[in-house]
């Protein structure tokens, strides 16, 4: 499963394609949330756009998300502590 439901908050496997041509997410690839960034992946840019623009679409506080794994790979697992699975979901949706 892509999403889970932990005592933390809500936690997700995302698949981040840096230098894209806008910020979006695309769908779910296999087991994660497939999110394009324009940042490059150089010096924490595209970590650092990723959870702006998340905490953008969930509407919650950058400090509420966290990259738990994954800081150097294009593959993440994210938490974010103030949402629901259902709240994550939507985001496919919009």
């Amino acid at each position: 499963m892509w999403i889970r439901e932990t005592p933390e908050g809500v936690v997700f496997k995302a698949a981040i394609q840096p230098k894209g041509a806008k910020n979006e997410i695309i769908g779910v690839k296999g087991d994660a949330l497939k999110i394009k960034l324009t940042a490059p992946p150089v010096e924490g840019a595209a970590n650092r756009m990723l959870v702006e623009f998340l905490a953008r679409s969930l509407k919650v506080r950058k400090s509420d998300l966290e990259i738990v794994r994954g800081k150097r790979s294009r593959t993440k697992q994210v938490l974010v502590r103030t949402v629901t699975r259902q709240k994550v979901e939507s985001l496919l949706k919009a």
